[in-house]
């Protein structure tokens, strides 16, 4: 087995800590966190610092992530072939919606949102480019998990948190719900990951016909909810986007 090299390991994990845990850490944070000593953790941050890994606030000394990340995680998304080939139907699909628009891929046990679009009004938004959602319980995740052999295997396998009183976690009926969603081709979250939200989301394939990730919406239940029942034309939107974008992969008509 190749030996690994301890400070490369000691710096991605003091970038795993920068990027999980508050926005700005103290040496004294880094250090005991990672179990280092502080000089080693200091000499670890000057050198991701000149690197643009890392930046230092000035007035508090603490540190937080640095621009270069962002440059280098926007480069790779914008060679993902699957983002690409989605931005211009994402956009579509949030006009015609009103709604935010959700790209994800299977990653890590979970769906990575590599592809965001604000809801197309004057409301304060947060860009989720990066964050992670569950697989069990979103509608992005229940996609992945009824259509990608390995994202189905993640979900069964995994705890199924119950986030809200309906989040489904037992065994046989989110087996259930992954039926429904390969029977409709879509798959739907109506405050079972957070109250008050509702998403539906769709797979996208490649030109093999494999599924390489999901296009949803969402946005707050009383818009995308109809006297109980989700909104029909938002389905079929996110739908016809899904299709779109599976055709510009070289699916074909599904």
């Amino acid at each position: 087995m190749a030996r690994t090299i301890q400070s490369l390991e000691r710096a991605a994990a003091m970038l795993r800590l920068l990027a999980g845990g508050e926005r700005r850490l103290g040496l004294s944070d880094i250090s005991s966190s990672l179990g280092l000593a502080k000089g080693t953790a200091h000499g670890i941050l000057r050198t991701l610092q000149q690197e643009g890994f890392v930046e230092q606030d000035a007035a508090s000394g603490r540190y937080q992530l640095g621009a270069e990340l962002l440059r280098l995680g926007n480069s790779y998304l914008d060679v993902h072939e699957l983002r690409a080939r989605a931005l211009v139907w994402t956009d579509d699909l949030a006009r015609s919606s009103g709604e935010a628009v959700y790209l994800g891929v299977l990653h890590q046990q979970g769906v990575l949102i590599v592809h965001h679009v604000f809801r197309p009004d004057d409301s304060r938004q947060v860009l989720e480019v990066g964050a992670m959602q569950p697989l069990h319980s979103t509608a992005l995740g229940k996609v992945l998990s009824a259509y990608d052999p390995v994202a189905h295997s993640e979900a069964v396998e995994a705890d199924r948190e119950a986030f809200t009183p309906r989040t489904v976690t037992g065994l046989g009926d989110f087996e259930g719900l992954l039926d429904l969603a390969r029977a409709r081709g879509w798959a739907a979250d109506v405050e079972e990951t957070w109250e008050g939200v509702a998403s539906v989301a769709a797979p996208i394939h490649d030109r093999r016909r494999m599924p390489v990730g999901a296009v949803g919406v969402t946005g707050a239940v009383e818009r995308v909810c109809q006297d109980g029942e989700l909104r029909p034309e938002i389905i079929a939107a996110v739908r016809d986007c899904a299709r779109a974008v599976s055709r510009d992969l070289g699916a074909g008509r599904f």
